[in-house]
């Protein structure tokens, strides 16, 4: 789906992201090890490239990994970058939009989005993809560059050799401010392979955690179980002094490697 754009999520959507996952022409692999491999992709009039994950976790069932990936009260667990993590509203039991914050390794500036996210289980593989849009009650905020998704998915299916799960992870995202390009695309590569390593060990962990912790409760399963509000497609739409905001360039041109080594260092979870 196009960035901006609020619409329940079609097929040909979930589509578009196994295709991008299973068709490795015109991908460069950059990382590649027996259970892990990460692959890059240049994409025309955008000068950050796409990342694409493939990764097994012999341990982890496909339907923990699922929950893993869904569950929001053990991503305050789990994912050490988050600030801030709020359920907006809903369109429908596959559709929703919610706001997120992270931290970024010193000197970049923290980033957060607001996104739509869509799901979907066929019962042989489960699929979540997420793209940026608006919501008037989380315009940009102070402190914060306002990054975008153009497209991120996750894909879980059964692992190929009989164990566990297998997870593909496609993700084109500009995270804005005047950031040199060299160096987006650097740090997206040092921190796919963290961010797999972070979530194996939650998934790990999930089955005894989550025992503990409302056991009963997942709507994403259960879509008698959401509270969210339903959104309404008019608390989407811009106005037009939104639509002329600079809010996100925020200048941070005058990183240097060596910055970007030592951020990295920092965070060697």
């Amino acid at each position: 789906m196009d960035i901006g754009v609020v619409k329940i999520a079609e097929d040909k959507d979930f589509e578009k992201l196994k295709q991008l996952y299973d068709d490795n022409n015109d991908w460069r692999l950059d990382y590649n090890k027996p259970d892990l491999s990460v692959w890059t992709k240049s994409v025309r009039g955008i000068s950050f490239r796409m990342v694409k994950i493939r990764t097994r976790f012999p341990d982890v069932s496909p339907e923990t990994l699922y929950d893993v990936l869904h569950d929001p009260e053990y991503r305050k667990v789990w994912d050490t970058h988050m600030i801030e993590s709020k359920d907006i509203g809903f369109f429908n039991p596959n559709n929703d939009i919610g706001y997120y914050s992270m931290a970024c390794p010193s000197p970049l500036k923290n980033r957060d989005f607001v996104l739509q996210r869509s799901w979907l289980d066929t019962g042989l593989e489960q699929l979540i993809l997420n793209h940026s849009v608006y919501h008037k009650d989380y315009p940009p905020r102070k402190h914060f560059v306002r990054a975008t998704s153009y497209l991120t998915g996750y894909i879980v299916r059964p692992s190929r050799n009989g164990d566990g799960s297998e997870l593909g992870y496609v993700s084109h995202t500009d995270p804005h401010g005047k950031l040199p390009v060299w160096l987006v695309n650097k740090v997206t590569q040092i921190f796919a392979p963290k961010m797999v390593k972070r979530l194996h060990k939650a998934s790990v962990g999930y089955p005894s955690w989550k025992l503990l912790n409302s056991p009963n409760y997942k709507p994403w399963h259960y879509p008698e179980q959401i509270m969210a509000p339903r959104i309404r497609i008019e608390e989407c739409v811009k106005s037009a002094e939104e639509k002329n905001s600079k809010y996100n360039y925020v200048d941070e041109s005058d990183l240097n490697e060596s910055s970007v080594k030592e951020s990295t260092a920092i965070d060697s979870d």
